[in-house]
C-alpha cells in the first residue's frame, strides 16, 4: 500500500497539493479508500483453520476475559519503573502544568497546587512517595499528569510516560512482593506485561499515603 499520508501528507513533508482543499489526510478520498481496503481484505489462508483449532481444543477459552471479570488498567512509567493503576481511579490524563508550592506545606511528596481546566487540585510526586530512583535518561516529551478521583478527593500525579491501557484477568494477577520498599507496601498485585513485571498499585492505600503527606507540616 502506498501510504502517501506518511510521505507527502500530514505525516510527511506536507507537499501534497490536495492538503490545501482537505486540510487533513483523514478527509482525503485516498486515505478513506486505503482504510476500506484494509477492512475488506481477505484473511490469511491459515486464519480460519488456526482459530478453529484453538477454539476446538479449548486452549484459547481460558484467555477470554469477560466484561465483568476484566480489570481495566493504565500502564505507565515513572523513571525506570513500570506501574499500573485501575482506570476507575483515573479521571483524565493531561499535559504537564505549572505546580505552585504551598508555603510551609509543600514537601518532597506533596508538591503544591496545580490548575487543571480551571480547577485547583493537589499535586504529588509518586516517584518520591514510592522512593523510586530518577530516570537514567532525561525526561521524554511524553510526560503527563494523571488526575486521580475517588469520590470528591482528587490528586494530580506526574508520570514520565503513558504506556497504554491493559485489559487484565484476575487470574493473571500474582501476589504482591514481600515488603522491602515503599513501592512494595503500596503494591496490590503483580502481572506480566510485554516481558515486564508490572506493579498494580493499591488505590485506597495510595490515596491514604498521599493524604498523610498533606497533613505533615
Amino acid at each position: 500500500m502506498h501510504d502517501c499520508w506518511n510521505q507527502i501528507g500530514v505525516g510527511g513533508d506536507r507537499s501534497c497539493a490536495t492538503l490545501n482543499d482537505v486540510v487533513h489526510c483523514h478527509n482525503c478520498a485516498v486515505y478513506s479508500s486505503a482504510g476500506r481496503s484494509l477492512l475488506e481484505r481477505q484473511p490469511p489462508a491459515d486464519y480460519l483453520p488456526g482459530w478453529t483449532s484453538v477454539l476446538a481444543d479449548g486452549s484459547g477459552a481460558e484467555r477470554v476475559v469477560t466484561g465483568q471479570q476484566a480489570l481495566n488498567l493504565m500502564v505507565f512509567r515513572i523513571g525506570e519503573e513500570v506501574l499500573a493503576l485501575p482506570l476507575e481511579l483515573l479521571q483524565e490524563v493531561t499535559p504537564p502544568s505549572d505546580i505552585h508550592s504551598v508555603p510551609h506545606r509543600s514537601n518532597g511528596t506533596f508538591l503544591g497546587l496545580v490548575n487543571i481546566r480551571g480547577e485547583i487540585l493537589l499535586a504529588a510526586s509518586l516517584r518520591r512517595l514510592l522512593d523510586l530512583p530518577a530516570a537514567s535518561t532525561p525526561p521524554a516529551a511524553g510526560q503527563r499528569m494523571a488526575v486521580t478521583a475517588a469520590g470528591e478527593e482528587q490528586w494530580v500525579i506526574a508520570i514520565d510516560e503513558v504506556l497504554g491501557i491493559h485489559l487484565c484477568s484476575p487470574d493473571d494477577l500474582e501476589p504482591p512482593p514481600v515488603v522491602h520498599s515503599a513501592a512494595d507496601a503500596l503494591t496490590q498485585a503483580l502481572f506480566a506485561w510485554k516481558d515486564r513485571r508490572v506493579a498494580l498499585l493499591d488505590g485506597p492505600r495510595l490515596l491514604n499515603s498521599l493524604r498523610r503527606q498533606v497533613s505533615q507540616p
